[in-house]
Formats: C-alpha cells, sequence, structure tokens
C-alpha cells in the first residue's frame, strides 16, 4: 500500500513539474519565433534602402556600380559587428559588393526569400531580394546573425543538460521527502500485519499522522466491533452450554434408570432359568413417556431459541438490507399458526389489525411476534384471552407502524420489567416451563430494527401488553 501510495505522490508531484518545463520551453519557443518574424521583417525593411545604396552603373563596362550604404544600413552593420553582413550581386549570382561569404543567389521573382547558412559557428538569417536600382536589376541580400530562434536553440543547448540535472534531484528529493512522510503508514501497515487474530487492542491514535487517524479510528472501532461479536459469541457458548445441560441430563437420568432396571430384570432372569432365553424388555407408563416427551421438547426449543438468538444478533445483521414488510399479512399467518396451541390450553387468541408496513427483515419480525404470542399463550391461565395487535401509532405529528400482543395473565411487575429481556432471566415464582430466552430474542430483534420493546400493563392494569414501534413506515 505504501509503495503504490508513493508511486501515486510521486507522480502527482512530478508529473506537473515535467509538464510545467514543456510548457515553458513552449512558450519560449513561441516567444522566440514570434521575435523572428518580427526580426524577418525588420531585415526586410532595409532591402529597399540597401538597393537605394547603388547610385550609378560602373564608370566602364564590367566595372562594379557605385554604392554608398545608407545611413540606416550603415547603422544596422555596425550595431551587429561580426553578427551582420550584406551582397549586391548582378542576376547570375556573381558578387558586386559586400561580403564574400555570403553565398550567391539567384532570385527569379521580385518576391524576397529568406534562408539561413552557418558561417564560422553563426548561424545567419539571409533575406534575398530582387531589386530595380539606378544599376539596373540587381539581386541584394542582407544576413543577420542575432535570430532569437537561433539564439534560442543554442541557449537551450545549453540550459537543457543542468536542466535535467536539476530535474533528477528534484525527483530523488521529492522521493525522499514522500519516504520520509509515509514512514509513518509503513509501520502502521507493518504493525497490524504482524499482529495475531487473537490481538485486537486498539492502535494509540496520538502515535499516528494526523492525515491517518480518520483511518487508525475506524480500524479501532473495527477492532472494538470484532471483540464485542466474538465476546457475543463465546457468551452465548457458554450460555448454550449452561442451560442445554439441565435437560440433557434428565435425558440422560432417565436413559440410565431404564438401563438400570433393564440390567437388574435381565440378571434376575438369568438367576432363574439360568440361562437368557428371550430379551428383556422394558415398559414405559404415561408418566414415564410424559417426562421423555418434555425432556425432549424443552431440548429442541431451547436450541431453536439459541439459534434464533444467534441470528438475531444486532451486530450482526447491520449489513443485511432491509425490505418492505406487510404487518397485516404477517400477523394473520401467526394467528393461523398459534391457533391449535391456543385452542388447546382454552385460550380465546384473537386479531385486532389494521393494514401497516414497514421496512426491515420479515423473517425476524415473524420471529419475534413469533416469541410474543407463545409467551403469552405459555403464562395466560385457562379460559384468558391473548390478542395480535398492528397497525399506525400516533406519536406526535407521525403515524409510526407497530407490532403488539396483549392478554390477560399475570403480568410482569414494574420492577422486573428492566431484567426480562436478559437472557436466561426467568421472574421468581414463575409457574410452568420456558428458559427466559423469548422476551431476550424480541429484545434483540427490536434493537436491529432501531427500536425497543415497550412492556406495558393491560387494560384495567391487568395482564401485560408488548409493544414494538417501528421508526420508518413505507407506504
Amino acid at each position: 500500500m505504501a509503495s503504490g501510495l508513493r508511486n501515486r505522490l510521486l507522480v502527482l508531484l512530478l508529473g506537473p513539474l515535467f509538464v510545467l518545463g514543456l510548457v515553458n520551453v513552449w512558450v519560449d519557443y513561441r516567444s522566440a519565433d514570434s521575435a523572428a518574424v518580427q526580426h524577418d521583417r525588420q531585415l526586410l525593411r532595409y532591402v529597399p534602402l540597401l538597393a537605394d545604396s547603388v547610385l550609378a552603373p560602373g564608370v566602364q563596362a564590367g566595372d562594379p556600380p557605385v554604392l554608398l550604404l545608407a545611413p540606416p544600413v550603415e547603422d544596422f552593420l555596425k550595431g551587429r559587428a561580426g553578427l551582420a553582413g550584406y551582397s549586391v550581386n548582378d542576376l547570375e549570382g556573381h558578387l558586386l559588393h559586400g561580403d564574400l561569404w555570403l553565398p550567391g543567389a539567384t532570385v527569379a521573382t521580385a518576391e524576397p526569400e529568406f534562408h539561413s547558412t552557418e558561417y564560422e559557428g553563426v548561424t545567419y538569417r539571409i533575406v534575398s531580394q530582387r531589386v530595380h536600382t539606378r544599376a539596373g536589376d540587381l539581386i541584394v541580400q542582407l544576413a543577420d546573425g542575432s535570430d532569437p530562434r537561433q539564439q534560442w536553440l543554442s541557449t537551450l543547448l545549453r540550459v537543457l543538460l543542468p536542466n535535467g540535472v536539476l530535474m533528477v534531484a528534484a525527483a530523488l528529493a521529492v522521493s525522499w521527502a514522500v519516504g520520509r512522510a509515509l514512514r509513518p503508514l509503513t509501520e502502521l501497515t507493518e504493525a497490524v500485519s504482524k499482529r495475531s487474530p487473537q490481538d485486537l487492542s486498539a492502535i494509540d491514535v496520538e502515535a499516528s499522522p494526523a492525515e491517518v487517524r480518520p483511518l487508525v479510528a475506524s480500524l479501532n472501532r473495527l477492532f472494538d466491533l470484532v471483540n464485542a461479536q466474538s465476546a457475543s459469541q463465546r457468551r452465548f457458548i457458554a450460555d448454550a452450554a449452561h442451560q442445554l445441560r439441565t435437560p440433557l441430563a434428565g435425558l440422560q437420568a432417565q436413559v440410565e434408570a431404564w438401563a438400570q432396571v433393564l440390567q437388574t430384570r435381565q440378571r434376575l432372569r438369568l438367576g432363574v432359568s439360568g440361562a437368557d432365553t428371550a430379551p428383556a424388555s422394558i415398559t414405559l407408563n404415561a408418566e414415564q413417556l410424559d417426562k421423555l416427551r418434555q425432556a425432549t421438547r424443552r431440548t429442541s426449543q431451547l436450541a431453536n431459541q439459541l439459534l434464533a438468538l444467534s441470528r438475531a444478533d444486532a451486530r450482526a445483521m447491520e449489513a443485511q438490507p432491509m425490505q418492505r414488510v406487510d404487518l397485516l399479512a404477517l400477523c394473520e399467518s401467526l394467528l393461523e399458526a398459534h391457533l391449535d396451541a391456543a385452542t388447546a390450553r382454552g385460550l380465546d387468541l384473537g386479531l385486532a389489525a389494521q393494514p401497516a408496513h414497514t421496512t426491515g427483515h420479515e423473517w425476524l419480525l415473524r420471529e419475534l411476534l413469533g416469541n410474543l404470542i407463545d409467551n403469552a399463550i405459555r403464562y395466560t391461565p385457562r379460559g384468558g384471552s391473548v390478542t395480535i395487535r398492528c397497525g399506525l401509532l400516533v406519536v406526535g405529528d407521525s403515524s409510526l407502524p407497530y407490532l403488539a400482543v396483549e392478554d390477560d395473565g399475570p403480568g410482569i411487575a414494574p420492577a422486573e420489567r428492566n431484567r426480562v429481556t436478559e437472557r436466561f432471566y426467568r421472574v421468581p415464582g414463575t409457574q410452568g416451563e420456558g428458559s427466559g430466552l423469548g422476551l431476550a430474542i424480541a429484545h434483540e430483534i427490536a434493537r436491529v430494527h432501531h427500536s425497543s420493546l415497550e412492556l406495558l400493563s393491560g387494560p384495567g392494569q391487568c395482564g401485560l401488553l408488548v409493544r414494538l414501534v417501528l421508526p420508518e413506515q413505507t407506504a
């Protein structure tokens, strides 16, 4: 990670410098090119003056024409001594006046022509033009070695090498600085990679650079969540082992007792007949069979509740997407599922519901409502009533969806209502079978839906009303 970040920083830091260098070279060249265009125009302005410097043809045939340089041309040549020159040639390119090093030129038209030539290490910009003079048509040339483009090229070669060295030095300096700046991040990466899976202790935020502290804080929060989930799993395993011990011990005791009876009968049969003529058998009476059935049922129910409690862990469900849930359809399906159990206990199981929808986990809300109905049926005395409710509850200016189960049983004392949602807690003196997990599961599911259970007294301060008000409504 640090290596990739270092490379990105180097590209981001050195890339603009390189681009700016190229832009600077391009701007300098464009400036030199613009100056060269102006220089060409200046040379072209001196051509008519050089043509006017030819005063007359030669005295005799074959003599060069009489030439007297115009003052502007003379000043131009003197001002660029060693970097300027001129020539006057006939139409065949023979030199009549001027510098011998200028190449002979033949120009077919009256249009000026520009070209460059090198002489003694200096690159000259030369303009050639066919002009009409007092000595007839001649070709004049004017050369200047101070062309900005040529100077720019020679300067570029002298500057390019030190600038290249400077760029390399800058790259090395930036690379060192980036590596130095990323050292805390590299050390943090190594420290985390060397940790064992069991070491989830928090990282010191203050020892990290300010830019990395949000990342360290997020890692610490993740470590806390993993620690909490691990602790929850360890607590769940311990609770499961503790709670399963009792029904399993009962089953084992019953089986051991029956095995002892079988062995006793087998020894008696051997003592009487001297031989085992037929296998002994055990006959279970109704009471023993009921005890076996109750122990098996309790073990199965406890295992299912423990599994539901594990699956309803709030931290594990935070990442799961929620869906639209029809609360009325949910209540109707659970009414049908628990009707036989209520009838068997002589209870009136009813439904008082209005259409309502919410956003949540349908299978978790089904588990919550099922536990509440099961608790109400279990603890309501024969002849009582249990009512399943859902609808919209007006809270301030909002109408919030809710689920509720109401019964006219013994209820729960206000002093005990804060504890009954704890795992495996049962109100002292409670009659009937139970493991103390029903309300704990419902409480955990309420947390998943960012709400909490409300335990209230029923109508006339009799019985119990358990209600879950959900925070969102979906139309």
